[in-house]
């Protein structure tokens, strides 16, 4: 091999392994501008993503639209917004409100002890009761007057028991005692009164709400949505100074226990409390 020719070769090798290099060089640019792309897509999926979660975080809730719906008020109601809920003869001269919030343990308690008492001195014309529900338990009137989130149960039951009372005022009492008995309120810590399901199983327990279509559709649809939240506000702002469930006011005056600023919780002390307040 001539000298020629071993330089050309050289020369050659030199080329290749240069436009190699060059080569490399682009690919290695190339991965590492694929690598900075895709950090900015990542971190702007990423703020996007915080973006998304903020703004549906601070989105109203359901029942805080439900505020400015137009309220739908039940049959046999009465007042602003149908939020008057008048039970017994009209033939009776005395009111006793009864305030009740349907998560309430002590109104569960007090329903299962002293409730079937009540009802037959109502069907006896001794008075009418002026239900008014409460939805405190949930979290939306706290002690400190804050707002809460612990639940939505008293709201979803309230707004059934009016589904319940545009079927009539008998199965409202009913579905009333079914609600608060032994066998189907939960334990305060369970929001299940949340669930229109578990509602309409509670309402197949009464005579005139098992399986009726309509009032199942108005449970499911939130048809007494608005109504529910303003019978609330009627608890929220009422003027007997009650704060706290259950609580019994006839005449501006409450029914307490002996010694007590509490409801009667034994049909002893609510018989006589009522014979009081009935001589009132």
């Amino acid at each position: 091999m001539s000298k020629r020719n071993s330089a050309a070769a050289k020369t050659a090798a030199r080329e290749r392994l240069r436009i190699e290099r060059e080569r490399e060089a682009k690919r290695a640019k190339t991965k590492r501008q694929i690598v900075v792309a895709l950090s900015v897509v990542g971190v702007l999926a990423a703020a996007g993503g915080i973006g998304y979660a903020v703004v549906q975080a601070n989105k109203p809730s359901y029942w805080e639209e439900a505020k400015d719906a137009k309220v739908v008020a039940p049959a046999n109601t009465s007042g602003t917004n149908g939020t008057t809920v008048m039970l017994g003869k009209s033939t009776a001269k005395k009111v006793l409100k009864m305030y009740e919030d349907p998560r309430c343990p002590i109104c569960a308690q007090f329903e299962q002890t002293v409730g079937s008492t009540v009802e037959k001195d109502l069907d006896a014309g001794k008075f009418k009761i002026q239900y008014i529900g409460a939805s405190f338990l949930d979290g939306d009137r706290l002690s400190d007057g804050t707002i809460g989130s612990r639940g939505e149960g008293s709201k979803n039951a309230l707004s059934a028991m009016g589904a319940a009372l545009n079927v009539s005022t008998d199965a409202f009492m009913e579905y009333k005692t079914a609600l608060y008995s032994a066998k189907w309120h939960p334990d305060e810590s369970e929001d299940k009164f949340k669930s229109d399901s578990y509602l309409i199983e509670v309402a197949d327990t009464v005579p005139a709400l098992k399986g009726n279509a309509k009032f199942q559709n108005a449970v499911k649809s939130g048809t007494y949505d608005a109504w529910a939240l303003a019978v609330s506000k009627t608890f929220d702002t009422n003027k007997d100074d009650v704060n706290g469930t259950p609580s019994l006011v006839m005449d501006g005056k409450k029914l307490t226990a002996p010694n007590s600023q509490n409801a009667p919780m034994s049909v002893a002390d609510y018989t006589t409390a009522i014979t009081a307040a009935l001589k009132g």
